[in-house]
């Protein structure tokens, strides 16, 4: 498999950048080449275009922006599962986002 970006969104990014460092740490233990970052709803645009990202996962919050997002760029969008974004299971955020990037590439 070949590296996969991963772009994370909630309101202003912060609360994703514990999720990313999780997802990361699961990442690296499992020996995989992904790139995984996070912005805010307002960073979207410029962060699409600068990273390419082959997922957007967004947080619970702003999960009603994903029918717009979905229209709006040319990527699987996804709403993290309440449960595992609470609980910042980063693993399986991880497994969520390579599953959808896989579903969307066959």
């Amino acid at each position: 498999m070949s590296k996969k970006t991963i772009m994370l969104v909630c309101s202003a990014g912060m609360s994703t950048s514990m999720l990313v460092a999780r997802m990361d740490k699961a990442a690296e233990a499992d020996g995989l080449d992904v790139d995984i970052f996070a912005t805010g709803s307002a960073g979207i645009a410029a962060d699409v275009a600068e990273h390419h990202p082959d997922v957007m996962m967004l947080g619970p919050q702003v999960r009603f922006m994903a029918d717009q997002l979905a229209k709006q760029y040319p990527m699987p969008v996804k709403v993290i599962n309440m449960q595992d974004y609470g609980q910042m299971k980063g693993e399986n955020v991880l497994r969520d986002a390579l599953a959808t990037i896989e579903a969307a590439e066959s």
